[in-house]
């Protein structure tokens, strides 16, 4: 695999909740205020707001490129915001 130059982008603020929250990477933010979504593997449903299910998206996208900082990126990121989703869609 050639190595991807790592490439600095300002990434965005959403406000959700009445806190704001700072993407973890320059990504295109769905505008769903509630997107469910099912585990890959177990089936498993979740409802998020639409701009996590965006990073959602890049980590499952960087886990089939083999980028894996940007998987630990998302999935810290999910973490700390979202931990309920994390464990039925990334855990």
């Amino acid at each position: 695999m050639i190595p991807l130059p790592k490439i600095k982008f300002e990434t965005k603020i959403v406000e959700h909740e009445g806190k704001k929250i700072k993407m973890p990477f320059d990504c295109q933010i769905y505008p769903e205020k509630s997107v469910e979504v099912k585990n890959r593997f177990s089936g498993e449903k979740t409802t998020m707001p639409g701009f996590a299910v965006s990073v959602y998206d890049v980590i499952i996208g960087a886990e089939m490129i083999q980028d894996w900082d940007t998987v630990r990126l998302g999935l810290d990121w999910f973490k700390k915001y979202f931990p309920k989703q994390y464990m039925v869609v990334l855990d």
